[in-house]
């Protein structure tokens, strides 16, 4: 799966963990040039791949708010190569056993309540992903910002202090998104936050990103928010508890019938 991104698309990074990639280590990578200036294609290369490993196993706490409750998931997510990623909600208890399987462009949930596992078609796409403020489209859908998207430096920011760079869709690209301003930290590493502009350029989300820590070698925000600009009091936060980049995942995982035994 690729990012936001991909968590899923920025807006769901989290899933996108699962694609091949060297390994980062914490220590800070070289974004500027020799005369000072920022290296906007190192920056945006590093970006690309800031989650991505041959294989991941995730621990997540998953958080979504509503004008009048919020509601709160414990997640464990395996991916492995590009297309295959399992999650499985394990706390509350009365969602424990809820799954979700993606296998290249399919997607199935399975309901441990009726003991049932559905197909999501086409159509179903555009639908909330477990009452979130995602998308089942976010599942699934594989984009790459150096690939599908040019990009450009548009200069500092103050507000949060950063460098904000604009990523415009290429002609003839698939995808809900027109463009995405994106302001990365002062050192050139960090996601710090994202504005996403629908096909008609009209403001539709924002991601904010934060509490930086080490996971595995690797120096990543452990938390993204996500807000959907026309929807008062709607936001979905993903917080990790710990990440394992390329770590044994059985072929297996992948497949419907342990998708049922999740239960």
């Amino acid at each position: 799966m690729r990012a936001f991104i991909s968590f899923l698309s920025l807006g769901i990074v989290f899933f996108s963990a699962g694609i091949g990639a060297a390994q980062e280590t914490s220590a800070a990578p070289r974004m500027f040039l020799e005369d000072g200036r920022l290296d906007l294609d190192a920056v945006v290369h590093h970006f690309d791949n800031l989650y991505r490993a041959d294989s991941s196993i995730a621990v997540a706490e998953f958080t979504v708010t509503r004008p009048n409750r919020t509601r709160s998931m414990t997640m464990k997510i395996w991916t492995r190569g590009r297309d295959k990623a399992l999650i499985l909600v394990q706390a509350p208890v009365r969602e424990a056993g809820t799954a979700t399987l993606k296998v290249g462009d399919n997607l199935w949930n399975y309901l441990p309540r009726i003991k049932r596992t559905i197909r999501i078609p086409p159509s179903m796409m555009l639908a909330s992903w477990m009452g979130s403020d995602f998308t089942n489209d976010d599942l699934v859908r594989e984009s790459s910002f150096t690939d599908d998207y040019t990009y450009r430096l548009l200069g500092p920011s103050e507000d949060p202090p950063g460098w904000l760079v604009a990523f415009d869709a290429r002609p003839g690209v698939a995808g809900l998104w027109n463009r995405i301003e994106v302001i990365i930290s002062k050192d050139g590493t960090i996601p710090v936050q994202a504005r996403y502009f629908d096909r008609r350029d009209r403001p539709a989300r924002s991601m904010h990103w934060d509490e930086v820590r080490v996971f595995d070698g690797r120096r990543l925000p452990a938390r993204m928010v996500l807000i959907p600009e026309d929807e008062e009091g709607h936001r979905t936060e993903m917080k990790y508890r710990e990440i394992r980049f390329d770590v044994e995942v059985p072929e297996g995982t992948f497949s419907l019938s342990n998708l049922e035994r999740q239960r």
